[in-house]
């Protein structure tokens, strides 16, 4: 029997983590809150922000993904370099370095400097996510405690996610959009004043030199990627995108053959030797991909169909992520007694009736309660696999293998938020200009279709400028493509629920102690 703890080095008895330690994940959760904040907070903001900047449809996507496509590029770097210089040491490097580029970002004058600003943002931040996360299993040494602190730091991160609309509509109910960006500087303060007085420091005993060859070749095997990832949401098929697609993967090829033969990796390509992190990143990275997809609809839903304002439509973003706290909190207390993956699937099924609902939401009274709903129990499973499969990734490792692993965990559900805003908002624009299309054949309407057809957005800004009707048809065909891309997304979560139940199953409860190759190994002199 394979326990949660796969891995865990439990040569030595842990004791049990006393008052500090928990002071110490408070303050853990700090940057963890800020950086779920910095992945959503942009999309109630987005209509204010398109109309100050006017960027195009493709700018307008880089700004809302390259923040988490950069931190899903440099998070295995950071993850390892944590582990060699200092945890709390990166953290707060990372934290400082954070709080400079959110100034930078809320004053950007264009769409261009704001897009380097989130650039320089995912940099920062990916400093900062592995050191969080690899801190805790420093400060807590019993299994079960582990367990409930990294369901309560995923709760933090993803209630950053859930409160980012919120806290969006909130500042722009009373300042510019920039705004969103300087609530990094309080938290960071506070960060720096108590990470020394609560954190401990941390290095790996046996760490090696960084291997900068390796740190060059992992960004040049995500790099490419995630740029024929965008190409091919954009445009389609083509050469270019396939190019960037292949050159990603020869190089994955290239990384993973010299981390193979290096005495001290920049990723200990062992860990992918556990079924049990192999399933569990898989579960975050799909999980991720539809949370972010249909997050980002269903929050413009509120605003450019239902015709909330920022502040109303954040409050109604309220049920969703108490939905999320409630999950992170209660599934590592049904773990204890539950195994894991039966957990992870049962709640994933009832996601799936949430996109059914956010598949069948309409322009009608009734359709903000519905896609309210939907996004409720979306977010229900996004609370479970973020603290349960955390704690299987970070738990398949030893203790000094924990930044690596948290780096993996963290890669994994950035490049899902991002590739979720990529290909299902791509999916939803699709839909949207095949709708649009043919209501704009000719005449007045035809003078107006590329507005219209831009986007969703820039046909609201238009208002009373368009011909009678046309906005009635434009957010009908939105809301079309937040339907399509809902059935995808519970096509896959889904299959997803499946996949975990029988690839998790032999996972046992919290607390069943049985270390794995690679503890045993961590144990030997």
């Amino acid at each position: 029997m394979v326990s949660l703890n796969e891995g865990l080095d439990t040569c030595v008895a842990r004791p049990r983590a006393g008052i500090k330690a928990w002071a110490g994940l408070a303050v853990l959760a700090l940057p963890t809150v800020l950086l779920g904040l910095d992945v959503t907070i942009l999309y109630l903001a987005l209509p204010a922000l398109a109309a100050d900047l006017q960027p195009s449809s493709t700018q307008a996507l880089w700004i809302m993904d390259a923040y988490g496509f950069m931190i899903a590029g440099f998070l295995i770097t950071m993850g390892t370099l944590g582990d060699r210089i200092g945890r709390r040491r990166l953290l707060m490097l990372g934290a400082t370095a954070f709080a400079v580029a959110s100034v930078a970002a809320a004053y950007a004058p264009s769409a261009d400097l704001l897009i380097l600003a989130r650039a320089a943002l995912g940099v920062a931040g990916a400093t900062l996510m592995p050191s969080t996360l690899a801190l805790i299993s420093n400060l807590f040494g019993d299994v079960r405690q582990r367990a409930l602190a990294i369901g309560v730091w995923a709760t933090m991160f993803a209630l950053g996610m859930a409160l980012g609309p919120v806290v969006g509509g909130v500042l722009l109910a009373h300042f510019w959009w920039g705004a969103a960006f300087l609530v990094a500087v309080p938290v960071v303060a506070v960060l720096l004043i108590a990470a020394p007085l609560l954190l401990p420091e941390y290095r790996a005993p046996r760490a090696g030199r960084l291997d900068l060859l390796s740190v060059l070749l992992s960004l040049a095997a995500i790099l490419p990627a995630v740029y024929g990832v965008k190409e091919l949401a954009k445009a389609g098929l083509g050469p270019v995108p396939l190019l960037a697609l292949a050159l990603g993967a020869l190089m994955v090829a290239v990384f993973v053959r010299r981390q193979q033969r290096l005495t001290d990796p920049l990723l200990d390509m062992r860990l992918f030797g556990s079924r049990t992190f192999n399933a569990a990143l898989v579960v975050l990275l799909v999980g991720l991909v539809g949370v972010s997809g249909v997050m980002l609809l269903v929050t413009q839903y509120l605003q450019l169909v239902a015709g909330l304002t920022p502040l109303a439509a954040g409050l109604w973003m309220g049920p969703p992520a108490l939905m999320m706290v409630l999950a992170g909190i209660m599934a590592p207390l049904l773990a204890r007694r539950i195994r894991p993956g039966y957990v992870v699937g049962a709640v994933l099924v009832l996601s799936t009736l949430g996109y059914w609902l956010l598949a069948s939401v309409e322009v009608n009274a009734s359709g903000v309660g519905m896609a309210i709903a939907g996004f409720s129990l979306v977010y229900l499973g996004l609370g479970t696999i973020a603290a349960l499969g955390t704690d299987l990734v970070v738990g398949a490792a030893p203790a000094d293998k924990a930044g690596s692993a948290s780096a993996m965990s963290e890669m994994v559900q950035e490049l899902g938020v991002a590739l979720g805003v990529a290909l299902l908002g791509s999916l939803a624009t699709l839909v949207y200009r095949a709708q649009v299309g043919a209501t704009l054949s000719d005449g007045e309407v035809a003078e107006v279709a590329g507005i219209v057809e831009e986007s969703l957005w820039a046909t609201v800004s238009a208002g009373e400028s368009l011909p009678a009707g046309v906005l009635l048809e434009a957010q009908q065909a939105f809301t079309a493509g937040l339907s399509v891309t809902a059935m995808v997304g519970g096509i896959g979560t889904f299959g997803l629920a499946l996949l975990a139940v029988v690839a998790l199953r032999h996972v046992g409860v919290v607390g069943e102690e049985e270390p794995g190759a690679m503890a045993r190994e961590s144990c030997s002199p």
